[in-house]
Formats: C-alpha cells, sequence, structure tokens
C-alpha cells in the first residue's frame, strides 16, 4: 500500500470537496474554537474522509490523536498526509499485528484526551482498564461499539458518559442502510470481479446495515435470501420480497454470503460444512468473529491466497470456499469504505455531538442518545446544500398537533 503523502493528500481533497456539511461546519468552527485547550482522541477507520474529520476537529482548537479502528482499514498514505498536519498525531498503520493495534492504541490514549471519538468500542475500553481522570466523555458511531456501552451502563460501570452516535437517525438511516448498502458491494466487485446478476446471495443479519446490503444485491439483479434470529427482522424481510431460510440450509444454495450481525459465528462450523462449492463469504460486522478465518483453515485441508484479498480453502472433499479480507470489514479491507456524501452526514453527526458534549459537562457517566435538534439541524442543513425546499407547519398547525 502506497505510503506517499501527495497522493494521501489528494485523497483528502477530493473528499472535503464533497463533503459540504464538514465545510460548513468548518467556517463556523475557526471562528468559534468549540474544542479549544482540548485532546481529542479518535479511534476510526483512518482513510480520506476521517482524515477530514480530524482536520475539522482541529479547525475548531482540538489537538487530536488518531488510530485506527481496525488492523486492516487504515490507508498508510491518508495516515502520512495526516502526520503532516499541525496539532495532529497518528498512530496507525495498515496490516498491523494484533499487539501492534493494541500499541497504537495505548499510544493514542497516552496523549491524555479530553474527548473520545471511538469507533467499535476498543478505545473506550482501553480507557475503562486503565481510568483518566480529565475524560469528559465522547461518542460511539458502530452498531457493535453501542452494544458494548450498553452492556457497561447496565452494569453501571461507565465511568464517563457517552453518546450513542450509531442510534442517530441522520446516522443509522443513512450510514448504515446507504453507506453500507453501497460499500460492501464496492469491496466485492474491487476484489472478485464476479458478475452479481442470477447469483444466490444470502445476507445474515438484517438490521439496518442488513437491510442495505440486500436491497443493493436486489437491485444488482441476485436472488436474495435472509437469515435473522429477530422474528420481527425475519417478517420485515419476508414482506419485502426476500426469501428467508436459516443459515445452514441457505448456505447450501447461496454463492455468495454477507454477514452483518455483530455476533460471532454467524456462519457457524456446521453451516460451512454443508457450503456450495465455490461459495464467496465475506463480513460486513465490526470484527472478524462473523465468518472465522479459525474456523476455516480447520476445516480445510489446504489454503492459498488466490486474489489479493481473497483466501482460497479447500475442503478434504475438493469444495473450495473463499473468505475476503480474512473475514474483516469488507467495505474497508478492500475498499475505500463508506461514500463521501453519507460520511459527510455522519461525521457532521460526530462533530456537533462533541461540540453539545463539551457544553452540557459535566455530566453523570451513563450512554445518552444524541439530541433530535442535531438531526433535524444536519437534515435541514444537507436539504439546504442540496437547494431542497420542505414546507413547515402553520401556527395553526401545530396548534392543532398539540392539543390533546
Amino acid at each position: 500500500m502506497s505510503t506517499d503523502p501527495i497522493r494521501g493528500r489528494s485523497k483528502i481533497d477530493w473528499a472535503t470537496s464533497r463533503m459540504p456539511l464538514l465545510s460548513l461546519l468548518r467556517e463556523r468552527f475557526l471562528e468559534e474554537r468549540p474544542f479549544a485547550d482540548l485532546r481529542v482522541a479518535m479511534s476510526i477507520h483512518l482513510e480520506a474522509k476521517t482524515a477530514c474529520l480530524a482536520m475539522l476537529l482541529r479547525d475548531g482548537g482540538a489537538q487530536v490523536s488518531v488510530t485506527g479502528s481496525n488492523p486492516l482499514s487504515t490507508q498508510d498514505d491518508i495516515a502520512a498526509a495526516l502526520t503532516e498536519e499541525p496539532e495532529v498525531a497518528v498512530y496507525a498503520r495498515h496490516g498491523v499485528s494484533q499487539a501492534e493495534y493494541n500499541a497504537h492504541l495505548e499510544q493514542t490514549i497516552a496523549d491524555h484526551p479530553h474527548l473520545v471519538l471511538d469507533d467499535g468500542g476498543d478505545l473506550v475500553s482501553l480507557l475503562h482498564k486503565s481510568p483518566q481522570p480529565q475524560v469528559l466523555g465522547g461518542c460511539e458511531e458502530t452498531t457493535t461499539g453501542v452494544h458494548r456501552l450498553r452492556l457497561l451502563a447496565a452494569q453501571d460501570k461507565l465511568i464517563f458518559p457517552m453518546y450513542a452516535v450509531n442510534d442517530a437517525r441522520m446516522k443509522s438511516l443513512f450510514d448504515n442502510r446507504y453507506g453500507t448498502g453501497q460499500s460492501v458491494w464496492d469491496g466485492i466487485f474491487r476484489s472478485t470481479n464476479l458478475l452479481i446478476a442470477g447469483k444466490n446471495v444470502l445476507v445474515v443479519g438484517y438490521g439496518w446495515c442488513g437491510r442495505g446490503i440486500a436491497l443493493r444485491a436486489q437491485g444488482l439483479g441476485a436472488r436474495v435470501t435472509v437469515s435473522d434470529v429477530d422474528p420481527i427482522h425475519a417478517l420485515e424481510a419476508w414482506m419485502e420480497g426476500f426469501d428467508v431460510a436459516p443459515v445452514a440450509d441457505a448456505v447450501r444454495r447461496a454463492d455468495l454470503v454477507i454477514t452483518a450481525t455483530g455476533c460471532t459465528d454467524a456462519v457457524p462450523a456446521e453451516a460451512l460444512q454443508q457450503a456450495k462449492d465455490g461459495i464467496v463469504l465475506c463480513n460486513a460486522g465490526h470484527f472478524n468473529v462473523e465468518v472465522r478465518p479459525d474456523v476455516l483453515a480447520d476445516l480445510a485441508s489446504s489454503q492459498r491466497t488466490i486474489r489479493e484479498g481473497v483466501q482460497e480453502y479447500v475442503l478434504p472433499d475438493g469444495r473450495k470456499l473463499y473468505l475476503l479480507g480474512e473475514g474483516r470489514l469488507v467495505n474497508l479491507a478492500l475498499g475505500d469504505g463508506h461514500p463521501v456524501e453519507i460520511m459527510d452526514l455522519s461525521f457532521a453527526v460526530q462533530a456537533l455531538t462533541l461540540e453539545h458534549l463539551v457544553n452540557a459537562s459535566p455530566l453523570d457517566p451513563d450512554l445518552y442518545p444524541v439530541p433530535a435538534y442535531i438531526d433535524e439541524q444536519i437534515a435541514r442543513m444537507k436539504l439546504e446544500t442540496l437547494g431542497v425546499r420542505i414546507d413547515a407547519l402553520t401556527d395553526a398547525q401545530r396548534a392543532y398537533l398539540g392539543s390533546s
């Protein structure tokens, strides 16, 4: 992977030109400096769009420390370019070992952050093992990370306030559905060069991410089956026109499997043993536990890298199974992540939520929802940049809705 900072800077410039919300916030942040004298620690998929967020927070007055949130999602040219930015420290490299990944997290919190911006929960988890009194709180943008925070909050173990950015309407309705829906297929196309039309695609997990993936698969001409343990999600999938079946049944005819559950063993060993010859497996969940490389290795009599990012596992009976991106997030391990315009929305939520946290501090340790006014403000800003006008309630309508 390129480590050329000039190439990285060009990518950042391209992203900046397509992120009008961050540009609008930058104008205000440069004037108001809402993060003056504060240090921000970020654990995030380090690519061009996240570099734009880091620089936005810096322009708001913060000293920013950035590390990766996945060993394969850091783009080295972006990291090199970001290293040259004033008031930004970078501790990340593509393809690090687990020990190196952990060391980068440690380096990030060694800068003693006041605010935490996390993606998956690893940074917050580390700060709970090594508490730092100056931490005011932070925000988390993934389903997996929010789940980890909910467990801490339920056990009264959360030691500083956190905001569930993942649950904000301007994040989950757009980033998870449209962002994941497009970027997962981008990673698959780049790594496989396969036709999707006519193929049997199994989507495991029908949350907002799974919905986006299934919808795009349908649009590409695939025959789509959904598996989910939640009966309500399964019924939704059925009524939206998808076949619904258990993983063990669906995998027998699937050409391509995409997991988006946030849980381990979404495609367990028993199902993999029934898989169709030539099946392609990939994951859109945060950790590489949904389709596990170690399980595939145990089942296989041999394995090899057959294309960049594609591992072939040959079973004793000769069937071949293919895993993309070592089972890590396929849209980031083998692609550029979500589209620029989608991350403009999500990162506007992040920035405004951190600003809200600073203004609201001190807060009790708890998991908080993103205030509704932030969602509405971002939606109105986005509509304005698109030149889209909408109606407003009249006084009479407001009075009617407010009456009992």
